[in-house]
């Protein structure tokens, strides 16, 4: 559920009396304010007993209790309902209408350039997680796909034998050895304390959050923030959809598989040790 993700920006706005620019004050606030909101929430997850589900006593209840790793479930389903409700009255809508009016040819090229735009934090997390072969990757992609690739619409990395491959903030602290901390449900999607903790870190790596205004960039920041939303949601529509009409708990069935991918994410990335110099280079 998460998708192209940006904040704070820098924002020209004349000469103080010392000669000096002064920026994006109202940018700031909001990176500022972004990042206290997610900050502010994860402090009342953690330190709120009334929101915690009692300990069961039973020996076979506990030993689920443990695995689900969710001990703020009360709390947790609420937003995830309140979430649904939101999905389902405006969210939903909207991608059905997006699938409908823009082809298919279309709509991947404009997921081509969602994920060649998050490619920097890709490669800032690789670098922080000591994969200089990932990292190197992710460069190789954001230059070709940037130029020859006129802005990311056309992932000729992928044709070069770069393909994408994901991480965040989140997975680099995983592989660390940092623990997930309990599962959280968040108004983006699923997470944890650490993936929630990753999640602000993602935002001060990402290059678009430090784009002055001006020169319709702050317009097409907010676009490509909208767009990423939208084209996230369309491409999980009966994926989702079946989810709310099979499964005997939904909430439940996307906790154990976001828990299941992001221990597969993270081992992923642990256990890539290729050398650092591609096999053609040879």
């Amino acid at each position: 559920m998460n998708s192209g993700r940006n904040g704070a920006r820098l924002r020209p706005r004349g000469q103080t009396h010392a000669g000096q620019t002064r920026e994006g004050s109202s940018a700031q606030r909001r990176f500022s304010s972004r990042s206290s909101l997610l900050v502010a929430t994860l402090v009342a997850l953690t330190g709120c007993s009334a929101i915690k589900a009692p300990v069961p006593k039973d020996p076979d209840a506990l030993e689920e209790y443990k695995q689900a790793n969710d001990p703020y479930e009360p709390l947790n389903r609420k937003v995830y309902n309140l979430t649904m409700t939101v999905d389902h009255w405006a969210l939903r809508p909207v991608a059905k209408a997006y699938v409908w009016a823009v082809p298919r040819p279309v709509r991947n090229s404009l997921g081509n350039m969602i994920t060649t735009m998050n490619e920097p934090s890709v490669f800032f997390n690789d670098v922080g997680a000591g994969k200089p072969r990932r990292a190197g990757d992710s460069f190789v992609r954001w230059c070709i796909n940037m130029s020859v690739g006129i802005g990311g619409l056309i992932d000729v990395a992928k044709m070069a034998g770069y393909p994408h491959h994901d991480n965040d903030a989140g997975m680099t602290l995983a592989n660390w050895g940092i623990p997930s901390g309990p599962y959280l449900f968040l108004p983006m999607g699923p997470s944890s304390i650490r993936d929630g903790i990753g999640y602000g870190i993602d935002q001060g790596l990402s290059p678009w959050n430090y784009v002055p205004r001006g020169y319709g960039l702050i317009s097409f920041n907010w676009a490509y923030n909208m767009m990423g939303v939208v084209h996230g949601r369309s491409t999980h529509l009966d994926e989702l959809d079946a989810l709310q009409r099979d499964a005997l708990d939904p909430y439940a069935t996307i906790r154990s598989a976001y828990q299941q991918q992001r221990k597969a994410q993270a081992e992923a990335i642990k256990n890539d040790n290729r050398a650092t110099v591609p096999a053609w280079y040879h």
